[in-house]
């Protein structure tokens, strides 16, 4: 017959020590792989990331121009009709300064009493009424609407009230065409931001590579100066994201 010897406590321990000691080995060489895999990914993924600046100058294609005038008096009908009158005047000024008809635009009349006014000292009022008329010119013809402003003092030796006052009723300007210039100007911007970057690569004696991450930025348009409002400034500027490599 044969006998079965039970393995001593010794051997159990033994075995278990070196099945441990296997396990740890065997754990660390993962780790230093992994760490190994990671400074190499870490290397590789080397990157810079800059912007790109495109900027550049744009007449205006599109005015609007308003034109008010004030009347004052006593007899509110007399008012009206001089309004009516004056209006008359102005269209024909501007369809000498060939802007066709079809650019003017006509607001009511805007009637103020003053002696229904509560905080007017009302015996002191020598005019009751003031009727404000504005007509607006709305033009894709800057240059002939720009002209007919430095003649609109011809209407004043008619007689009539003209409020111009560039602060409070300032001609608005604008540039309408910013979808035709866009992917110009992004690759501007690109090529700008890619000079940058090959600069950067230079003095840290690395290589560029391709682009990472990119994204455009807003773009905006502002005047160019506050005595220049029909010269609009278009400014966008583009963050992109490039590999470096030793």
């Amino acid at each position: 017959m044969h006998s079965h010897s039970t393995p001593s406590i010794f051997q159990t321990t033994t075995n278990v020590v070196i099945l441990s000691l296997g396990l740890l080995f065997g754990l660390g060489v993962i780790g230093v792989s992994i760490q190994q895999a990671a400074v190499t990914l870490k290397e590789y993924e080397r990157s810079v990331t800059v912007k790109g600046l495109a900027e550049q100058e744009f007449p205006a294609d599109t005015v609007i121009w308003p034109i008010q005038y004030t009347v004052t008096g006593n007899d509110l009908p007399d008012l009206l009709a001089t309004i009516e009158t004056q209006t008359k005047w102005v269209e024909v000024f501007l369809a000498q300064q060939r802007i066709p008809l079809i650019d003017i635009s006509h607001s009511a009349p805007i009637m103020t009493d003053k002696k229904a006014q509560q905080y007017n000292d009302t015996g002191n009022i020598e005019y009751r009424y003031l009727v404000t008329q504005t007509l607006t010119v709305h033009s894709h013809q800057v240059d002939l609407v720009r002209q007919a402003m430095s003649a609109i003092g011809e209407l004043g030796k008619k007689g009539m009230i003209l409020n111009q006052d560039p602060y409070q009723r300032p001609a608005t300007y604008m540039f309408t065409q910013l979808n035709d210039i866009k992917p110009m100007m992004v690759e501007q911007a690109t090529q700008h931001a890619r000079k940058v970057a090959e600069k950067f690569a230079h003095d840290s004696k690395s290589t560029l590579g391709k682009i990472k991450k990119a994204s455009q930025g807003q773009f905006s348009i502002s005047e160019r100066n506050q005595n220049t409002p029909y010269i609009k400034k278009v400014r966008v500027v583009s963050t992109i994201e490039y590999y470096l490599s030793d």
